[in-house]
């Protein structure tokens, strides 16, 4: 189990308004190095801003370094990658299924992080995009999303981090294609291994835990700490996660709290993005609500956060949803907060979500047969008890990350679809 780290400071960022200004004014004021992982990035507004602020950084000497998934980012247009690559940013473009016929084989496995960590000094890890759509004028549709300013000791191991995962993600794609990158990033982190950079001092009081998720050594960890958590409550827990599909240990861990008296609350999409993520969440409404777990749709408009709250110390905020996806395939990052201001704030935004923007689940008020709830109970069940190990059979495993090159860099179609003639698998 990893360690607690003390002696740091978060502050969360709650939809684009606050996050996007934030880290633009990091980056800009950056001077040695940025790093960035998103899962997706779009030529709009928003995407065109942090554009501008790498080039901006790059102008100055900046080294920097952007990761973005060739599934979730597939419409950048060459202008746009050639003068990121022209200024010296180096683009990497994540996808780690083979092709066929130019298609993706594979679009489950996704580099799903939301990082960036800047001089090695300043971390903001979350589930926001880059993309308009998490700003409030973006209209009905805009998101509700969180992330967190990180500084402190613990940022060390996150710059630690997307070092180690690029150079993994490189050394794992073709030998023929950006072999001289991969070494140099190899000798990057066999550099910060052997003479690491000074851990940042002391910013606060706050004790954490960075921890990911991938499909190989850490398969379970995210998950984990969520069941820790659950199982160490005894007063209230309120989670709020977009796409709500969990296994059947976590579910089991939410109704074992609920009985024994501890406010189990859920938060859950009311306005989905997706029509099918407020039908798979639904399916598990009787089998939660007659252990005692209360549930609320947030109706406003999409929910795309993955935070959540125990008692009055313990918080999450990354970008694992409590679904197949992020728990059995994505790439995934949280961060674990022991905090009492934290805890407290997060906590009270929360609750006037849940008093203004929700609708509350109520058993008697779920019209359905009583012959479907039997039948849907045993496909649920099976079906949860074992995602986990089919997931495990499918392909690719392995990260894999390809630079985009200038000037004729392009990402389309369904991920990076060519990328100087390489594909990005």
């Amino acid at each position: 189990m990893t360690r607690w780290v003390g002696g740091n400071r978060f502050s969360l960022l709650e939809n684009g308004e606050a996050f996007f200004p934030r880290v633009f004014d990091c980056i800009v004021g950056a001077r040695h190095e940025v790093v960035v992982e998103t899962f997706i990035l779009f030529e709009d507004k928003v995407g065109l801003a942090l554009h501008a602020a790498l080039l901006q950084a790059a102008a100055r000497g900046v080294q920097i370094d952007l990761t973005i998934d060739g599934f979730g980012s597939p419409d950048l247009s060459p202008e746009f990658i050639s003068a990121l690559t022209r200024a010296g940013v180096r683009v990497h473009v994540f996808d780690p299924g083979p092709r066929l016929w130019g298609w993706r084989t594979n679009v489950f496995r996704r580099m799903h992080r939301k990082i960036v960590v800047v001089d090695g000094k300043h971390a903001f890890v979350g589930g926001i995009n880059y993309s308009a759509d998490h700003l409030a004028d973006y209209g009905p549709e805009a998101k509700q999303d969180y992330s967190v300013e990180i500084e402190g000791p613990i940022v060390a191991q996150i710059h630690a981090f997307v070092h180690k995962a690029l150079a993994a993600g490189h050394r794992n794609a073709s030998r023929g294609f950006g072999s001289q990158l991969r070494d140099r990033l190899a000798d990057r982190v066999q550099s910060l291994t052997k003479n690491p950079m000074p851990a940042p001092g002391p910013a606060g009081n706050a004790a954490a835990i960075f921890v990911t998720r991938d499909n190989r050594q850490h398969t379970t960890d995210i998950e984990r700490h969520y069941r820790i958590a659950i199982r160490a409550a005894r007063q209230r827990i309120v989670i709020a996660n977009a796409y709500f599909f969990p296994g059947y240990r976590l579910l089991k861990e939410m109704r074992k709290a609920a009985r024994r008296g501890v406010d189990v609350r859920l938060i859950l999409q009311g306005e989905p993005d997706m029509a099918i993520v407020k039908t798979a969440a639904g399916m598990l409404y009787h089998h939660l609500l007659s252990a005692g777990v209360r549930i609320f749709e947030y109706c406003e408009r999409p929910l795309h956060g993955k935070v959540a709250v125990s008692d009055d110390e313990w918080a999450t905020v990354g970008s694992s949803n409590l679904d197949p996806l992020s728990l059995s395939l994505n790439l995934e990052a949280n961060v674990i907060i022991k905090d009492r201001a934290f805890n407290r704030h997060l906590s009270a935004r929360l609750d006037a979500m849940m008093q203004s923007s929700c609708k509350e689940i109520v058993a008697n008020e779920l019209d359905e047969p009583a012959w479907w709830r039997v039948v849907r109970s045993f496909f649920v069940f099976h079906l949860l008890s074992r995602y986990p190990a089919w997931a495990g059979w499918l392909p690719a495993h392995a990260p894999r990350i390809i630079l985009a090159s200038a000037p004729a860099a392009s990402v389309e179609g369904a991920g990076a679809d060519r990328v100087n003639q390489a594909d990005a698998a």
